[in-house]
């Protein structure tokens, strides 16, 4: 039986309890030998800690920890011996102590591990102190894990996320002039924030974030799934295992899994939503309501729209792809275009789930009742139950959310149910004619569904006949229904509908 290191971001630990590894020590090998400065980028729960805690072992001498490992033959355990000073903003207490006393609080525990004393008083010169003292015992290693965490934690209070943004500044100014001094800087965390001296100051870091040698440096590979897992997987669908939980890239080549939903799916042999289950982002999901940004579909940005932002000015679809809710599906690197989508079921459910949520926010309860009603009706070819259902969830939507655009407000809300309707849906499909709003395809029926707004129910009807947007499906068997809604903008209601 094969034990899951769920959760555990400690290599030591995760090596003496006998949990199963993925080993990518030969890739944490590649970078430590070929360069100096690094920062590396990716969304929570992906093993970005984990790889940090690898660096830690192999710089203070564990070679007991890497037995059967890549590395152990590869690395001088002896010779490449390093004084590590390894800072980890999870844990620092920055939320309940401040983030000036938590600085303070990770630079004197890391003397104390070293054994050393200290005698700057501001936070700054203290770092500086440290590292010059430590490198009388050989050029010092430096990991900060999370050094972004801080900011991203107060992303719903600006002002306390810039007052700390501010203080990062001054703290991550200290390392350029400590040049001398270092072996290694690694740098992990979620997002690249302009305006934070680590990039401006620092500009000889390496940005590994959407490099293809790191690539699969986090996250668990097709290749790497059968090699470590296979045996466990003989009687799963990997189809559905990959639909669910695969899709990840930042080079829009290869993919990997989340390792922190693969893990738990592997534990539980259930499908669900763990990873973003730790971690509801409700600001996102505010955000994308309140600009009325959906459906994403398939966007395009350029690399510095996805590399880095301002907190001043947050602009949502970065931070989706930085967070992990959107993901590079084809990368032009040469003329700086990327392609995003969702990269699994995982994440496209349940930030579909959180938005219904959020625009029906005076009915919070699960928004799957009203989509599995809407399945059943259209199932049986029911599009009276099935505008009932939309209509209860369009009187539970804010007055205010009304204001900006009525028509893209119904047209989001329909596409996010019949979305999570787990059948084939597809939104605003273009064909030779025209733009159908929703195809949704049952085992015994084909849809085609057109929104109006203050229009009859058969102007929509006869625009769907009109523009042929069943023709493509001539040749399927199954019944084909047109279906026109009429939405009243006055009461914010469905007005009518009519079906062929």
């Amino acid at each position: 039986m094969l034990k899951y290191p769920i959760g555990i971001q400690d290599f030591r630990t995760l090596r003496e309890g006998g949990y199963a590894y993925v080993d990518k020590t030969e890739h944490i090998h590649r970078l430590l030998t070929t360069g100096k400065y690094y920062f590396f980028s990716r969304p929570r729960r992906f093993g970005k800690s984990l790889t940090v805690a690898t660096m830690n072992e192999l710089y203070s001498g564990s070679r007991e920890l890497f037995d059967g490992l890549w590395v152990q033959d590869h690395w001088d355990f002896g010779a490449m011996r390093r004084p590590v000073v390894w800072l980890k903003f999870a844990s620092s207490g920055f939320r309940t102590q401040g983030l000036e006393a938590a600085l303070h609080n990770l630079l004197d525990d890391a003397a104390k591990l070293h054994g050393v004393e200290l005698s700057q008083t501001s936070f700054d010169r203290k770092f500086h102190e440290l590292l010059q003292i430590l490198s009388t015992r050989g050029r010092v290693v430096l990991l900060i894990d999370e050094y972004d965490k801080p900011i991203i934690d107060y992303l719903d209070d600006l002002p306390q996320a810039e007052a700390n943004r501010d203080l990062l500044k001054s703290f991550y100014s200290v390392i350029k002039d400590s040049d001398p001094f270092l072996e290694l800087v690694f740098i992990t965390g979620v997002s690249a924030f302009s305006k934070v001296s680590i990039f401006s100051d620092l500009n000889h870091l390496r940005n590994l974030s959407l490099s293809p040698q790191t690539n699969t440096l986090v996250g668990i590979t097709e290749a790497e799934l059968d090699h470590y897992f296979g045996p466990v997987l003989a009687s799963v669908d990997r189809a559905q295992l990959r639909r669910w939980y695969n899709g990840y890239s930042w080079t829009g080549e290869q993919t990997v899994y989340n390792p922190f939903s693969l893990l738990n799916f592997l534990a539980d042999g259930v499908y669900r939503n763990y990873w973003f289950e730790t971690g509801t982002p409700t600001f996102l999901v505010e955000a994308l309501r309140d600009r009325q940004l959906y459906p994403l579909g398939e966007l395009e940005l350029t690399q510095q729209d996805i590399g880095a932002f301002d907190i001043s000015r947050l602009e949502t679809y970065p931070l989706l792809f930085q967070t992990g809710y959107l993901t590079v599906i084809e990368a032009q690197p040469a003329i700086g275009s990327y392609r995003l989508d969702f990269p699994n079921l995982e994440v496209k459910q349940s930030l579909e789930e959180m938005l219904l949520r959020a625009y029906a926010s005076e009915d919070p309860g699960n928004p799957r009742s009203r989509v599995l009603t809407i399945y059943h009706a259209l199932s049986r070819k029911d599009i009276d139950s099935v505008t009932i259902a939309i209509d209860s969830v369009l009187a539970n939507v804010p007055y205010d959310l009304w204001q900006r655009d009525d028509e893209r407000t119904f047209h989001t809300l329909v596409h996010l149910l019949f979305s999570l309707l787990g059948v084939i849906v597809q939104s605003e499909v273009h064909t030779a004619r025209g733009r159908c709003d929703a195809l949704v395809l049952t085992d015994d029926y084909v849809y085609a569904f057109e929104f109006k707004v203050n229009a009859t129910a058969q102007a929509a009807l006869d625009q769907i006949e009109a523009r042929g947007y069943l023709a493509p499906y001539a040749d399927d068997p199954r019944e084909k229904v047109a279906v026109g809604i009429s939405f009243d903008r006055a009461s914010r209601r469905i007005g009518a509908w009519a079906a062929d």
